[in-house]
């Protein structure tokens, strides 16, 4: 396994698009498609910056990740979405992807202290995947999704 995170661009857009998780994990994520429309619709009053990757296996799309920061901030750093193509799941690519984009935060926002990602507790594999990776939950709620939150340790520290 040669897991990589390219950022979503026209090129790969097409691919990415078209990836789902399980019937069951639907109703509780955005779609990828539903993930790049929010980032080209963002209001004027929204500064958060929108990330969107792709994660790879060598060349095959194999995930969709979603990105989110407000950069003069600590805790503010948002993972806002992950999806796993449904023929994919339980091979690793999630934790893989995850850990990517942990340490890509880590070396590239050293303002950041600690990521956060809304999950819904329905989606049981997403949910355990956070908190086996050591994700806490806040005690708070993003409408119906838990938010859970890792404290990073950054490139300076």
């Amino acid at each position: 396994m040669e897991v990589q995170l390219k950022r979503v661009t026209e090129e790969n857009k097409e691919e990415v698009v078209k990836l789902h998780g399980k019937e069951e994990q639907r109703d509780c994520t955005r779609t990828v498609a539903e993930s790049l429309e929010k980032i080209e619709t963002k209001s004027e009053e929204d500064h958060s910056e929108y990330i969107p990757f792709a994660i790879y296996d060598d060349e095959t799309v194999v995930g969709f990740m979603l990105y989110t920061y407000e950069d003069e901030t600590t805790n503010n750093y948002w993972i806002e979405g992950m999806i796993i193509d449904e023929k994919y799941q339980g091979k690793g690519y999630g934790r893989a992807g995850l850990k990517k984009l942990i340490d890509w935060i880590s070396e590239n926002f050293r303002n950041c202290s600690e990521i956060r990602a809304a999950v819904s507790t329905d989606n049981e594999s997403a949910y355990e995947l956070y908190k086996n990776f050591g994700f806490v939950p806040s005690g708070e709620m993003k409408g119906e999704e838990s938010i859970l939150y890792l404290v990073v340790q950054t490139a300076s520290d």
